[in-house]
């Protein structure tokens, strides 16, 4: 069963940086680095990492965040710093290092879908941070790639039981080990964990032999408290241990899917701060859904990993919307 945090201070916009770092709500550990987006009409750099993201997200929907990451003392670091900031996120201690940023360099397809080049070191003291939050958030690259894995992994053993962890692994295979080892970290990083939330495409690269709500179910029996299967156009599966829920995608245009499935964990976590002492029960659960679906399909509606405020997120949803030429499609809430 998933602990209850105690209500999040959702506000329309983001706070003082300084402020948010003392009392943060959610601690973010993991990756940030440069996305070089590679298209037709050439190249550009945005601060990305699916940790990163996720922070970011959480700081413009006005939840104290802070990060725990790696970034170089150069150019590209103090770029994603800045970025962070402008979204009220602090960095923890350690998360400075000398050397350079990592990057990934993703390539546009015709439909907006985007592959991956990475060039990035992952290291990260296992330092504990000076106090829990009332949720503490981590994924992608970091969970998987030595030797920064490891402190992770401590840091999380520190965490669980004391607050409320959420894991996405954001598959990247370019950086994995064979299936095998990564399926073996991923299943030893989920008994720490309350709340596990995966792709479809995640799923099946995990798991092939199984559909994907025998994959939600094995989450949950490896001890997860809540399992969530982003579907794209068929929406979202939400399962534990007594119910296994459906809620639809939202219809959106999509300018790119950048960034979509970490606007859907941002918002993810925060419903889950906002649900008070009501659990997990199939309200809640919907609610949960919902309001990440809508968070992902605001965000291919433009370049980017570009997230949405508080006010967009509890705002009406406008028609589809989308640079000239690009038709409405089904939102893919899922990571890319």
């Amino acid at each position: 069963m998933i602990p209850t945090a105690n209500p999040g201070t959702a506000n329309a916009g983001p706070a003082d940086s300084a402020t948010r770092a003392a009392t943060p709500e959610v601690i973010v550990i993991g990756e940030a680095l440069v996305d070089v987006v590679a298209s037709a009409e050439g190249a550009v750099e945005h601060p990305g990492g699916s940790p990163s993201n996720v922070a970011y997200g959480l700081g413009l929907l006005g939840i104290r965040t802070a990060l725990l990451t790696s970034i170089g003392d150069d150019d590209r670091g103090r770029a994603i710093e800045a970025h962070l900031q402008r979204a009220g996120v602090a960095l923890l201690p350690g998360s400075r290092t000398p050397g350079r940023t990592a990057s990934a360099t993703a390539t546009l397809a015709a439909d907006g879908s985007a592959t991956y080049d990475f060039d990035i070191r992952w290291e990260l003291p296992a330092v504990a941070p000076a106090s829990l939050p009332k949720v503490l958030h981590t994924g992608s690259i970091a969970t998987f790639l030595a030797p920064g894995a490891a402190a992770v992994r401590t840091l999380l053993e520190q965490a669980h039981r004391e607050c409320v962890v959420t894991y996405d692994p954001n598959i990247r295979p370019a950086l994995l080990g064979s299936q095998a080892e990564a399926r073996t970290i991923f299943e030893e990083l989920v008994p720490l964990t309350d709340v596990v939330k995966l792709s479809d495409e995640d799923a099946r690269w995990l798991y092939p032999d199984l559909q994907l709500e025998d994959t939600a179910a094995r989450i949950l029996g490896l001890g997860a408290g809540l399992a969530v299967v982003t579907r794209g156009s068929e929406g979202s599966l939400l399962a534990t241990a007594d119910l296994q829920l459906t809620v639809p995608a939202v219809r959106s245009a999509v300018a790119d899917t950048i960034g979509a499935g970490d606007s859907y964990m941002a918002a993810l976590i925060y419903g889950l701060l906002a649900r008070g002492t009501d659990g997990l029960a199939p309200a809640v659960l919907e609610t949960l859904g919902r309001t990440a679906s809508k968070a992902a399909a605001i965000t291919v509606r433009r370049p980017g990993a570009n997230p949405p405020t508080a006010a967009e997120l509890l705002a009406d949803l406008p028609e589809d919307t989308a640079p000239e030429g690009a038709a409405p499609a089904e939102v893919a809430p899922a990571a890319v």
